[in-house]
């Protein structure tokens, strides 16, 4: 499983200005980092996994997105064209992320996982928190510098104003 000091030694290659914070008590998931911190859940990301069906068969897809508002699974569906969504096992996100379920970083994750990211979180400026895979310690970086390494394509995940407006994925990124 990864772990703080492999993303600290990942971001120290790259030049990357971060902090490894240790927190004052356990995380259970991600969801807990802003209340842990007493920090806006705006501030904080999170990588939620689902497991997609499409035509071509199922598998796990990472959506990476401010804590303070999850990926719902019928935008996701709608962004990917998919038959069904549900939220991943902690079996199949340990699997696939090589990451603790609900502490799952945005960064290292392999390469064949499918990653959208939120594009609300391009809107973000300055620094974020987010899970490095221990319950003990969070990861704090530049929101731009993230974003940056993320290995993912920007999509609006944002929910639909209407139910029958349609939700687009810009596959820049």
């Amino acid at each position: 499983m990864k772990d703080a000091l492999a993303i600290h030694r990942w971001l120290l290659a790259h030049q990357i200005h971060h902090e490894i914070v240790r927190l004052p008590r356990a995380l259970t998931c991600v969801d807990d980092l802003p209340e842990v911190l007493s920090v806006d859940p705006a501030t904080c990301v999170g990588v939620t996994v689902f497991e997609v069906t499409t035509r071509v068969g199922r598998e796990p897809v990472a959506i990476v997105a401010p804590v303070g508002t999850p990926p719902r699974p019928g935008v996701v569906g709608a962004a990917l064209g998919a038959r069904r969504v549900r939220p991943a096992s902690a079996f199949t996100v340990n699997s696939a992320t090589d990451y603790a379920a609900g502490l799952v970083c945005p960064l290292l994750l392999p390469e064949n996982l499918t990653v959208l990211v939120d594009d609300r979180l391009t809107r973000a400026s300055g620094p974020v928190h987010t899970p490095t895979g221990e319950r003990h310690t969070a990861l704090l970086i530049r929101a731009d510098d993230l974003l940056e390494l993320v290995s993912g394509k920007t999509a609006d995940l944002s929910a639909p104003r209407h139910r029958n407006e349609p939700v687009t994925v810009p596959l820049a990124g």
